[in-house]
């Protein structure tokens, strides 16, 4: 049963946002959720490549108590550009018997990008040096999402990352999810 979804998503030092989404599988070991249009104001452009478009859909991947979440990215056609990992705290699931189910996260500024075709490559490392020399994240979250990034590039480069599920939930699987017929496998 498809569920609405809001993120409570802390970065520091003192941004607060809430993403909605739609819970579409919940599982002990991985939940989907999506993001028929990411609310973005311009294109995300990584090493001269459209990661993400204004209105682009993301189908997204979190693994409870994993330190980072993964995202399906794809341009505003619905074409599948590559995987993003944002690098954050265990998120909180919170579940409930009605309503939204809501969760809560921080940012650790550091985030993988692995574009189709591309390798993999860390973003935002001086992001994350400047935060934890102003004390935004303390010295050892700081280098536990130092190790986690590290880890992702890793599991990349060989092959080893991502988790299966996140090759098997495509965009046309998502939408089928959703009761929505098409799409391409992407």
């Amino acid at each position: 049963m498809i569920r609405p979804l809001e993120i409570a998503y802390h970065r520091p030092p003192d941004h607060h946002q809430i993403y909605r989404q739609e819970l579409i599988f919940d599982s002990p070991a991985v939940q989907v959720s999506f993001q028929p249009a990411m609310p973005i104001d311009r294109p995300m452009v990584i090493g001269g490549d459209v990661a993400l478009e204004p209105g682009s859909p993301v189908v997204w991947f979190t693994f409870p108590g994993a330190w980072h979440d993964i995202g399906r990215f794809h341009d505003a056609e619905g074409r599948f550009t590559g995987l993003y990992a944002n690098v954050l705290t265990p998120v909180e699931l919170h579940r409930t018997s009605s309503g939204p189910a809501r969760w809560a996260t921080t940012d650790l500024f550091l985030d993988l990008w692995h574009g189709v075709g591309r390798d993999p490559v860390i973003l935002d490392e001086e992001e994350w040096a400047a935060a934890r020399d102003a004390g935004h994240i303390d010295g050892d979250t700081a280098a536990r999402a130092r190790r986690e990034a590290d880890a992702l590039r890793t599991g990349a480069a060989s092959g080893a990352w991502p988790p299966a599920v996140v090759a098997e939930w495509t965009l046309a699987r998502t939408l089928r999810a959703r009761g929505e017929l098409g799409g391409t496998d992407s």
